[in-house]
């Protein structure tokens, strides 16, 4: 049964909502610079000679903006294999969880500061791995960011 105040599919059908917003997820990680992303044209052209599968440069942006949302397995298949993620991620929220956590850190770590920072880490003991993060975390208040949670908390009883 349909809510009384949205439009017909998009209140009960989620998954319809969530193919748009992780597509687009996928193209801003990938094309992090506005400036230089490309469009749809380009995309699809890319799309084709990555993986040898056809996506119009129509079709992209009508998914992209949710305008179509009949997806065909082939089509699913070949928006994977470019982006590098399982198929699994458009349709699943513990796959699309996981993978939006590995791409957080791929794009950070795209910054060489961040990969120093991190590189600068290894050998330290736990008690100063806790220290930086503590550090990190207040660095971040103060500059009125929001504070990060760990996708992978560290297990009971591991040290890692």
């Amino acid at each position: 049964m349909r809510s009384t105040g949205s439009a017909p599919g998009e209140d009960d059908r989620p998954l319809l909502l969530q193919l748009e917003q992780r597509l687009n997820k996928l193209i801003e990680t990938l094309y992090p610079d506005e400036r230089t992303r490309p469009g749809y044209a380009r995309l699809a052209k890319e799309i084709r000679e990555t993986t040898g599968g056809s996506i119009s440069a129509t079709y992209l942006w009508e998914l992209a903006t949710g305008r179509k949302r009949n997806l065909t397995l082939e089509q699913l298949d070949i928006l994977a294999q470019f982006f590098g993620v399982p198929p699994e991620y458009f349709l699943n929220d513990k796959v699309s969880e996981r993978v939006n956590a590995q791409l957080m850190l791929a794009t950070a770590l795209r910054d060489t500061k961040i990969r120093s920072l991190a590189l600068r880490a290894e050998g330290l003991s736990p008690a100063s791995l806790d220290a930086l993060l503590t550090m990190v975390d207040e660095a971040r208040k103060l500059q009125n960011l929001s504070v990060m949670n760990d996708p992978n908390p560290p297990r009971s009883g591991s040290n890692d």
